[in-house]
């Protein structure tokens, strides 16, 4: 599991990105969220990174 902070979290598009604190950024979209899981800009967050399409994309994110 990887610590991050949430960069911004667009919830119109229902995507975003986290700074992870291994200084890597990585994608949010909605569908990575845990079930009842609802986040915003500054949130600490934890996550699974997984290799996305684009690059590190965050899976299974809930807040800390």
């Amino acid at each position: 599991m990887v610590n991050g902070t949430v960069k911004f979290f667009n919830r119109v598009k229902s995507f975003g990105f986290i700074a992870g604190d291994d200084g890597k950024d990585y994608f949010v979209h909605v569908t990575g969220l845990k079930p009842g899981v609802a986040i915003d800009e500054g949130d600490k967050v934890t996550f699974e990174a997984i290799a996305g399409e684009k690059g590190p994309k965050a899976d299974k994110v809930e807040k800390i």
